[in-house]
């Protein structure tokens, strides 16, 4: 549904707007409160009838039956081999036919994402909300939108996902919350109550003026006044979205009990939604504070200590050497994962550049992180693609290159899709993935890539990128049995070369884009080495080609070496690749299954490559005899 136009939660009002005593819940009881609601809820049986509307299994898409699904891998770090897909609930499948994505229609395609090889769904905001910033306002944290489903629909879909050996994570908005939560709707009425210090609160708006406009587009300060308190509050976001305030031991201690809320459903883990701007200080830009840390680290600590083996992933758009910290230290870790933002536009960069220097240099810029932590990586989601953390001359380029048309972009970024911003190329959209799920870090694949879905730029901000997904050639394009299209949450895509892509479609063509995704994530899946082993950058004779090994080879315990190789040049190239301590190992492609030449005699291999070309190769296992200590010794300043 278009920005704004979704119904307002409901808030218990009196006379004047002024909340109802009572009906404001107090952050302590949440807990108790969670408590009770789950345990009245059914215990998941599996048999919970899908509704009629349901779109029929798609053809080719093997639907499992309860003996034959695998259940969850036991494995604690299964986050470093995993392959995420971001899931946008509203715009996914519809089961009950009110135009809505809903809890019940993700039910019904996890066996299509199990067959495509996902290993883990995150799903974003699917709480109540006015609707304003896609569900990230968030009127109630511990309830779901009705228009979603209920929790019973959420525990079966946990329990759905788990059988088929799919792990489910959360959007957990920690910076912000609506302006119609009841948390600021008792704060703005009631100063001296206990809400009154939920969130920042100022008699002017002269305070943190170092700190930076996110959405410039739409604000023009961090601070907003309220008529009803005489205040002005914070919010580094939209002005509907106030900061609350972890100053307030009862605001940290209130989120712990939130969170504790849905990890008792079972969920897998939570995403951090715009953790840099927890804490405020006067004299800097309010971003990746000390203090913000520590409430990343609290988190941590109770989820280790209730709820061990639930991951975080840190949504930290920020410089490598900021956005490090956020993984913590071994003795007082903090976020399981944290994605990788600088890598994101570099990859598109490079494409454009036709080099490879633009991900070499930010490889090289990445700071070690430590042996706990993971990072996350992704080439599009539900936001814009952001150019934040690029230089102001790399982001006139991308402009030129990706967004000619202002309504093209949004914020300090790009709305558009995957496909459209490659141009619909099936080289370089191939390309893209082979550096995705070869680079350090485990991929998340937005909705609708897959099968190269196009996008809608006439869309208000960011629902450019989040329309319906495209199911069939049925009414609605298989999402949704609603009679009237103007029931959709957003139209349908209709422009030419994108209409007619459906996952169907593609089911039915072996040489489809779907097919390929398929394979390179069961290609991925079947080699770890890409999710844990060590990562190496290689020298090459030619600018345009970026090489890397991946290992985990121990002498005499198996494991392996893989040496990735892509021609990020519209052009053919033959290249040479310094791999001394590989000299004499034998090389197999991956994708074909031919033997390439061995690496020769002096540690080089000569490839030639198409234009866009990528290859994967699997080197030969060492001789005892000849096995260095370690593959990776030879260049210990380009590891990442």
């Amino acid at each position: 549904m278009p920005a704004g136009n979704e119904p307002q939660a409901a808030v218990p009002v009196g006379p004047f707007g002024q909340p109802v005593p009572g009906s404001v819940p107090v952050a302590a009881p949440v807990a108790a409160a969670g408590t009770a609601a789950m345990a009245a809820l059914p215990t998941p049986s599996g048999g919970i009838p899908m509704p009629m509307t349901v779109a029929p299994p798609i053809p080719g898409v093997p639907v499992l039956p309860a003996q034959a699904r695998p259940g969850l891998s036991p494995d604690p770090e299964w986050f470093r081999t995993a392959v995420f897909y971001e899931a946008l609930l509203r715009s996914f499948a519809d089961s009950d036919g009110d135009g809505v994505g809903d809890l019940r229609g993700l039910i019904s395609r996890l066996d299509y994402l199990a067959w495509l090889g996902v290993d883990c769904v995150w799903i974003p905001p699917f709480y109540p909300s006015p609707g304003r910033d896609g569900g990230y306002d968030i009127s109630d944290y511990t309830a779901i939108d009705p228009r979603y489903g209920t929790m019973e629909d959420f525990r079966e879909l946990v329990h759905q996902a788990h059988q088929r050996g799919i792990r489910i994570i959360i959007d957990m908005v920690v910076n912000h919350t609506s302006d119609a939560h009841p948390w600021f709707q008792a704060s703005r009425s009631d100063p001296e109550g206990p809400y009154g210090d939920f969130y920042v609160w100022a008699d002017d708006d002269s305070g943190y003026d170092d700190a930076r406009i996110i959405f410039v587009d739409t604000e023009e300060s961090n601070w907003a006044y309220d008529v009803e308190r005489g205040q002005f509050y914070w919010h580094r976001f939209f002005s509907h979205q106030p900061d609350l305030n972890y100053r307030n031991p009862a605001v940290i201690e209130a989120i712990h009990d939130v969170i504790r809320f849905w990890a008792r459903t079972g969920v897998d883990g939570f995403r951090l939604d715009a953790i840099p701007y927890l804490i405020e200080s006067e004299g800097t830009n309010c971003e990746n504070l000390a203090g913000t840390h520590e409430i990343i680290a609290g988190i941590r600590e109770m989820l280790d200590r209730e709820f061990p083996g639930t991951i975080t992933l840190a949504e930290a758009n920020q410089w490598p050497e900021d956005v490090v910290e956020y993984f913590g230290t071994e003795e007082v870790p903090e976020c399981t994962m944290c994605f990788h933002f600088p890598v994101m536009p570099r990859i598109f960069f490079a494409l454009r550049q036709g080099s490879a220097e633009a991900i070499r240099w930010v490889l090289e810029k990445t700071p070690d992180i430590p042996a706990h932590g993971q990072w996350g990586t992704f080439l599009r989601n539900h936001d814009e693609l952001t150019l934040e953390m690029v230089t102001d001359a790399e982001r006139d380029q991308m402009y030129a290159w990706y967004a000619p048309e202002e309504r093209m972009r949004a914020n300090i970024g790009i709305r558009r899709r995957l496909a459209p911003l490659l141009d619909a190329s099936r080289a370089e959209v191939e390309l893209a993935y082979a550096l995705l799920l070869s680079l350090p870090g485990s991929p998340c694949l937005y909705y609708g890539d897959e099968i190269g879905m196009g996008e809608n730029i006439w869309l208000e901000d960011r629902d450019a990128v989040r329309t319906p997904m495209q199911w069939d050639d049925s009414p609605n394009m298989g999402f949704s049995s609603v009679v009237d299209p103007g029931a959709l949450a957003l139209p349908l895509i209709q422009a030419p070369g994108y209409a007619h892509l459906t996952v169907a479609t593609e089911m039915a063509r072996p040489d489809s884009l779907l097919h390929f995704t398929r394979r390179i994530l069961h290609l991925r899946r079947a080699h770890p080495v890409l999710g844990r082993g060590s990562f190496l950058l290689r020298s090459t004779s030619d600018d345009a080609v970026l090489a890397h090994t991946r290992c985990d080879e121990e002498p005499g315990q198996g494991g392996e070496t893989l040496l990735c190789v892509a021609n990020l040049s519209a052009t053919p190239r033959s290249v040479t690749i310094e791999v001394p301590e590989l000299a004499g190992r034998g090389t197999t492609d991956l994708f074909g299954g031919c033997a390439f030449p061995p690496v020769d005699d002096r540690g080089r291999l000569t490839l030639t490559l198409g234009a866009r070309g990528y290859y994967w190769l699997s080197v030969d296992p060492a001789e005892p005899d000849d096995a260095p200590q370690s593959d990776h010794e030879y260049y210990p300043t380009e590891e990442v």
